[in-house]
Order: structure tokens, then sequence, then C-alpha cells
């Protein structure tokens, strides 16, 4: 049994497919089957369901997986033990990031950590929280960007700063003469939404004591709160906005942007990491990075 073969099973495990499993290692698709069948024909059992689109593994293999994320997690984490010990930040971070913070948040520190820790080598992937959660879990990334509170058991969120809901209003909308704005004031049937599976589309429901069965002309959800505002400058509808889109919004639209009452909220910003998760001082270095430059 051989590292190089944990890591081909767990490739194949995570894409569902041999073919794009190979590709994600960097092997032929021969090659990575042939390393998967000796370690099946070593450990006597089938691994893998191959019958199945996608492949899946079987009950030996799920087994096999689960002591082969352990193994691989310990093997990966040698490098960075030691650096750690010897005072120096260096390693792989693999980083996942909500659609609603990458791009607003992602330009303005990794430039600088990428410069400051010039031994760290950083993989980023935007991803929506339900996967960030699973890829958390099954070993894919080492650590993401979230909105606090939204990970669950077995995930440890070290919160950065808040970010100020505002409401962004059409012209037409009778609320777009206020400055300030009471969540029970919107009209649900005016309210677009980011699409299922954003937290923060899970927020907003929320705040708004969930999207009530309302008549309504037409309901319109996008998994991009850029599409959300010129879908309101184009109709009668407003949207819900985080402020780290505040700066990005032209400065012929911002009469269109309204505070929300006290209480109308806010989420906190957070860097989430497996309980088991061991690259503490990247994870330092990260969080700094990122409260250095996150307001400029």
């Amino acid at each position: 049994m051989t590292i190089i073969q944990l890591e081909y099973l767990l490739a194949v495990a995570n894409c569902g497919s041999f073919s794009l499993a190979a590709q994600h290692c960097f092997v032929t698709q021969p090659s990575l089957s042939m390393q998967i069948k000796a370690l099946e024909e070593e450990l006597g059992v089938v691994l893998l369901d191959r019958s199945k689109k996608p492949v899946i593994p079987t009950e030996a293999g799920e087994v096999v997986l689960e002591r082969t994320r352990e193994t691989l997690r310990c093997y990966n984490n040698i490098r960075e033990a030691v650096a750690e010990l010897k005072g120096e930040t260096a390693g792989k971070l693999r980083l996942g990031v909500i659609p609603t913070i990458a791009p607003y948040l992602l330009h303005k520190f990794i430039p600088v950590f990428v410069r400051d820790y010039p031994r760290v080598e950083m993989e980023v992937s935007e991803m929506v929280t339900h996967d960030i959660v699973d890829a958390l879990r099954r070993d894919r990334i080492d650590a993401a960007l979230v909105a606090s509170g939204t990970c669950g058991d077995g995930i440890v969120e070290h919160e950065l700063f808040s970010d100020r809901f505002y409401a962004y209003v059409s012209p037409a909308n009778p609320l777009y003469e206020r400055q300030n704005i009471r969540i029970e004031e919107i009209d649900l049937r005016e309210l677009v939404l980011l699409s299922p599976g954003n937290c923060m589309r899970d927020q907003i429901i929320e705040l708004c004591q969930a999207k009530r069965e309302v008549p309504s002309h037409y309901s319109f959800e996008s998994g991009s709160l850029d599409t959300l505002m010129r879908i309101v400058d184009c109709t009668h509808c407003l949207t819900i906005i985080p402020e780290m889109a505040v700066e990005y919004i032209p400065e012929e639209h911002r009469n269109q942007l309204k505070t929300l009452a006290k209480g109308a909220t806010s989420r906190k910003i957070a860097v989430a990491v497996r309980r088991t998760y061991v690259k503490s001082s990247i994870i330092r270095a990260l969080t700094q990075t990122i409260l250095d430059n996150a307001r400029r």
C-alpha cells in the first residue's frame, strides 16, 4: 500500500470518475486504474463500484476512505508541522470562498499574502456554503471564507469583522424616497433574492421572517449580487446587499442605497477550518492579512 494509491483512490471518490480523477492527479487513466486495482488486490476487497455513474465507494471502500482521509491529512501535514516548529509559514493552503465574498475581498488581500508568505502555495475556489462544508469535512479544502454561523458541527470559525446589510432600491419603488428602511416595510413581492445554496439568501429570508407565500408578478433569483442590482435598476424591485459590495456601486446609482433600521442587521465574516486542522501558522497569517487589508 502506498501514499500514491491512497491519493488516487480519494481522487476517484471525490471526482466520481476515473478519467476526471486522472486529470486531477496529472496521470494517465490506465496508470491510475492500475494503482487502485493493485490496492484492491492487496486488501482483498473491491473499493469502488465501477458500474455506477458516477463511480461510488463500496461498503469496504467507505471504511478504507475514512482511514485514507486521516492518513493523507497526517502525511500532508508533516512538512507544515516541521515548518511550524522552525517558525516558518509554509505549505499548501486550499481556500474556499462564498460568492458573496469572493468578488469584493479576494483581490484586497491575496496579492499581499502571496508577497509576504512566498512559501505558502495557495489554491482558491469559489463555492456555495453547502459545498464548502462538504469540502472541509472531506478534506478537499483546508479553510474557507464564510458568513459566520453557517458551517455547523466539526467546523471552527474565526470571526474577522461585521458586514452590514443595505437595501438597494429601484427609483420606481415607493421606498426609494426613504433613507432608512425597516425590514417590515419591505414588500416581499418586490424583493429579489440570491439563488438557493447561497447562505446570504437564507439570512435575508430569516431576516424578513421567511418569504411568505405572497402573490407576485414574477420571481427572480440569481447567484450574483451584481445581477440582482441590475434587475433592480430596470424594475420596481429592491434587493439586500452586503457592505463590502457598496464601494463597487457606480456613483450615479449610490442614491439607490438605503440603510436598514437598527437591528436589521449584518453578517459576520469568518475563516472556517476543521477542528482537527493543524496548519495554525498559515491560518494566523491568513487571518491577519485579511484584517490588515479588508477595509483599505
